[in-house]
């Protein structure tokens, strides 16, 4: 990290080399009102020049040769004024300033222009990187509590889910048979893999998250909404923001970024993110604590302008995690319907073994096999755009990959159960997406694209069993199960791959009817195609020519092996109709039909008599109807109030069901006949005067199986005479009724070491109901609802030093983001902890 960090003041001094000879500007610094500003801050950006205006509000300033240069215009009490001096202006600049107090309305691109949020008839949360920062949200998991309608759930990079309204990937352990339901983008780049959402942001300026189906804007289908995350571009005037923060257990994260012209026409940004921090979770038998952060990434971009109407941008990206980390904790036991000497409780008696801790936040383990979750993840892509008549022609080329290379202990235990269970992954892709987006007549305006997307995921794993496997997986009283060396080092050894295409034609238009009255039609036609061939083989254990024996074995592990390829075409789009009954309400209703891909199973499918269930293999594609209606208003000067209402029907819904089987790894997808998730949202910002602002959202999402009648046995019915339950009318996993977010900061103006900025003192919340962490709901896998507070209070400057002490989960509360059986279903499970309360300081230095 010292070393990037070097190189990179390196760098800023070569970005800043320019000429010195003398060029003055003259201006004028008023108020809204007219009024002239004395003592304004006239600065040059990324330098030590500067001046302040007279007793008139005028100023003159000597840029020594210094083109093109940024001017940042500076009044306490009043919005900082950024201002791009290309050449020597003929005249004097007249520049305004406007007072620090108002509600800053947000610009947004998601429908591929740039138009302010609240009139944009889709339900749009903004989170800026600068709000990010100072809520000290570096991930996706971390935006979850400033947008309350988004869920992350991760019990390992690879397992993980992002949902928006509760839909998007199935709950529990991923399947890479399936595409996500929320899409995630970054700079126009579609990530493929869940996994990209556990890693940290890299120089973002914005986030924003769309909810509901998106389809006809967008190259990837999601039928439950996307992210539209845009990274600071590259900018002609130098400048640079570094970024260190130290708190407890150890934590310490570094960001660095760089900008600055390399000639006329290019350039150039290089950004820097490292996070490391101690474990939070203690294991007792190794003597160190796990669940570590570890971080690093990179990312490097170049601007070409070579003219006014086009722009051509290179970025790479690398990014790496080396936790140590992800351990699951115990967090209690179910009784199953299993024959008494079946119990957790009465196996672990008959091994003399005893849990390090009954309660789950004494944060204890005792776990004999290594966690790992190594991966790294990066890319290159090409983005051109060109004006073109009265629109854009926008090009996007871009490879990814993903590795992930993990170790496991899924029996959450000090014993030796599962000895090994490792699944590396390399996952591979390649997208392309053309799009024109403009005017085509004076009331009509509208969006089209192509896109195409090649991906290749390849998977070979291992799980082997340690010297306990016989007790947790015997089924009868025979005495053969104890036969020694039976299952030891008796395992199998996983060949998967999966290669998927996806080839999309979309358009969305715009059309003016009368000024306030637009309709929206929108349309998609889709194609893809996946391939998938599993290869299973067992291995080792005891060599024996005993058919008794080798049965029993089999009851663990066997060999399976199938291929299966398919594909799918489908329409799909959505019709909008948008109503702006005054400057301050705009109302609108939309109805979608949407679509999620067929899928296929790489993880293993469950047995019939010691064969696979082969219809199993190839899951449905979900068919979504969405219906919403919604209401963006300003009832009063600096105040947003914003309400959504949807309703969603989604029939062979793609589910997960975590199977009983150790042979299926992660679990296995299966389509439940029919679901709906209906509810409503509130987002509301006020600033109330110069000195206090406060923002707000509130969601309730009821989400329910309307009809599942062959759902996995809930962990407490393991053992039951049949296979399968009927759980129509029961909820959704991993569904809150109620989920909100309640924020406030006050600022007064402040100078720290000469710099103009703020004092702020701010607080936020977070708090969600309670939800079911199972595909069938068991009373044992009920997540308690639970309020979380974070805090901070500093300095805070355009230019110069900002200080920030913050504080995260200040109540110290207690509770679980998820709870997950153990491999094989013997009753006990896990629980994915929540942070205990963290601290600490930060300090930014931007020139």
């Amino acid at each position: 990290m010292k070393t990037v960090i070097k190189n990179i003041f390196t760098t800023l001094l070569l970005l800043s080399v320019s000429g010195t000879f003398a060029q003055i500007i003259k201006g004028h610094v008023n108020n809204t009102e007219n009024s002239p500003l004395e003592s304004a801050n006239i600065i040059i950006n990324g330098t030590t020049l500067n001046t302040t205006t007279d007793l008139n509000g005028n100023f003159s300033i000597d840029l020594q040769g210094k083109l093109p240069v940024t001017l940042l215009i500076q009044y306490t009490g009043y919005k900082q004024e950024r201002i791009l001096i290309q050449s020597l202006p003929e005249t004097s600049l007249n520049i305004l300033l406007a007072e620090d107090n108002q509600l800053a309305e947000v610009v947004i691109s998601s429908r591929r222009r740039i138009e302010k949020a609240q009139n944009v008839p889709i339900p749009i949360s903004v989170v800026s990187g600068k709000q990010a920062e100072q809520a000290g949200a570096f991930n996706v998991n971390r935006i979850k509590e400033l947008i309350p309608s988004v869920q992350l759930y991760s019990s390992n990079p690879r397992n993980t889910g992002i949902n928006i309204r509760s839909l998007g990937s199935p709950f529990g352990l991923t399947n890479d048979g399936i595409d996500p339901g929320v899409g995630f983008y970054v700079d126009g780049v579609y990530y493929a893999r869940p996994a990209a959402t556990t890693l940290d942001f890299i120089d973002v300026g914005q986030i924003e998250v769309l909810r509901g189906p998106q389809g006809t804007l967008f190259g990837k289908n999601t039928t439950a909404g996307a992210f539209n995350i845009t990274t600071r571009k590259p900018s002609f005037t130098p400048g640079a923001t570094i970024e260190v923060s130290y708190g407890n257990y150890n934590y310490l994260q570094a960001k660095a970024s760089i900008t600055g012209g390399l000639s006329q026409k290019i350039a150039g940004r290089i950004s820097f993110s490292g996070t490391q921090r101690d474990g939070l979770i203690d294991n007792v038998a190794t003597g160190r604590a796990t669940n570590t952060l570890n971080n690093q990434g990179i990312r490097g971009q170049l601007l070409y302008t070579p003219s006014e109407n086009t722009n051509v941008l290179l970025t790479a990206d690398i990014t790496t995690q080396r936790p140590d980390g992800y351990a699951q904790v115990i967090a209690g036991v179910a009784p199953t319907q299993r024959a008494a000497f079946r119990q957790f409780d009465a196996i672990i008696t008959d091994l003399g073994y005893q849990l390090p801790s009954n309660n789950a936040f004494d944060r204890k383990i005792d776990h004999d096999t290594p966690w790992r979750s190594n991966q790294d993840l990066g890319g290159a892509s090409l983005t051109v755009d060109s004006k073109i008549g009265l629109g854009t022609l926008t090009s996007t080329t871009a490879w990814r990959f993903w590795n992930w290379d993990p170790s496991n202990d899924r029996d959450f235990t000090g014993l030796q159960v599962l000895a090994k269970s490792q699944n590396p992954s390399r996952q591979t892709q390649f997208t392309q997406e053309i799009r024109y987006s403009g005017e085509i007549s004076s009331q009509l305006k509208g969006t089209a694209g192509v896109f195409l997307m090649d991906q290749t995921s390849k998977t070979n794993g291992t799980e082997e069993s340690g010297n306990a496997q016989w007790r947790f997986s015997q089924s009868t009283t025979s005495e053969k199960w104890k036969t020694p060396g039976l299952f030891e080092g008796y395992g199998i050894k996983t060949n998967a791959s999966i290669h998927g295409v996806s080839a999309a034609v979309f358009g969305q238009l715009d059309w003016e009817i009368t000024e306030d009255l637009h309709v929206l039609p929108g349309l998609r036609y889709n194609y893809d195609k996946k391939d998938a061939d599993y290869d299973r083989k067992t291995y080792g254990g005891l060599q024996t020519n005993d058919p008794e024996l080798i049965a029993l074995q089999k009851l663990v592990y066997s060999d399976q092996n199938f291929a299966k390829d398919t594909d799918a075409t489908d329409f799909s789009g959505n019709l909008t109709l948008s109503y702006k009954a005054t400057d301050k309400i705009n109302a609108y209703a939309t109805y979608a039909k949407s679509y999620k891909p067929v899928g296929v199973n790489v993880a293993g499918l469950p047995t019939l008599n010691g064969a696979p269930i082969l219809e199993l293999a190839v899951i449905k594609p979900e068919k979504v109807n969405h219906y919403e209606a919604g209401v963006k208003s300003s009832p009063f000067n600096n105040a947003i109030l914003n309400v959504t209402f949807f309703n969603t029907n989604i029939t062979a819904y793609q589910t997960n069901v975590q199977a009983a089987e150790l042979g299926v790894n992660r679990g296995y997808l299966a389509n439940a006949d029919k679901v709906r998730v209906r509810g409503a949202e509130l987002d509301a910002s006020f600033v109330i005067n110069e000195h206090f602002s406060f923002n707000g959202a509130a969601t309730y999402t009821d989400g329910k199986y309307i009809k599942f009648i062959n759902a996995p046995l809930p962990l407490e019915e393991t053992g039951a005479a049949v296979s399968f339950k009927d759980v129509s009318g029961t909820s959704l996993p991993g569904v809150s009724k109620w989920a909100g977010s309640l924020g406030g900061e006050y600022t007064t103006a402040a100078k720290l070491f000469g710099n103009l900025g703020k004092f702020f003192v701010g607080i936020d919340s977070y708090a969600r109901s309670e939800f079911s962490s199972s595909p069938s709901a068991s009373k044992y896998l009920i997540v308690p609802g639970y309020a979380i507070f974070n805090g901070r209070f500093g300095f805070r400057a355009a230019e110069g030093l900002s200080i920030n002490f913050w504080a995260r989960n200040i109540l110290d509360k207690d509770y679980y983001e998820q709870l997950l059986p153990a491999g094989g279903n013997a009753g006990h499970y896990a629980g994915v902890l929540g942070d205990q309360r963290t601290y600490g300081i930060t300090l930014k230095y931007s020139l």
